[in-house]
């Protein structure tokens, strides 16, 4: 039996090359202890959730496999946000780098660091249309696809960039 687990991490930046920031991104996920890249979604261009007085954000899926523990590997994703110069100065404000877990393997996960899958992502199409590149059948708890619920939400202000890396 595999200790590996498929698991997918939300990107995002909207300061100092965004596309550069999630770019990098995805190719310093593969160098993660015990980790490896499987595939990237297109790179989508979308307003920013919360304050608008900010640029918009530049956003991607991965899907990766993992040895690493759901917390331990959140410890990683959070080293990589500092490594491209994160700061947290308010909520839902301007970045270099976000990277959210967004679905551990069939993983309901309930700790004051962590909630799989992500609390906030099945409302919010720059999360979930990159998803649904990468995982469109995956079922969710509540029993509906990916694709199911990316269909269901407005995109009309999220656009392609590039093609899949």
């Amino acid at each position: 039996m595999s200790l590996e687990r498929h698991l997918y991490v939300g990107l995002g930046s909207n300061l100092d090359d965004p596309q550069g920031h999630v770019e990098r991104a995805l190719e310093e996920l593969d160098r993660l202890p015990l980790t490896r890249r499987l595939s990237g979604s297109r790179l989508y261009a979308s307003r920013p959730l919360g304050p608008q007085d900010q640029p918009d954000f530049i956003n991607a899926a991965a899907r990766l496999e993992s040895r690493l523990s759901p917390l331990a590997l959140l410890d990683q994703l959070q080293a990589l946000e500092q490594r491209h110069r994160r700061l947290r100065r308010r909520r839902w404000g301007p970045r270099t780098l976000d990277l959210d877990l967004l679905l551990y393997g069939g993983l309901s996960l309930h700790t004051p660091r962590l909630t799989l899958p992500h609390p906030e992502m099945l409302g919010r199409s720059f999360v979930m249309v990159p998803l649904a590149e990468l995982a469109g059948s995956w079922t969710l708890p509540d029993g509906r696809t990916i694709a199911a619920v990316a269909a269901g939400l407005d995109g009309t202000d999220l656009h392609p960039v590039l093609p899949a890396i």
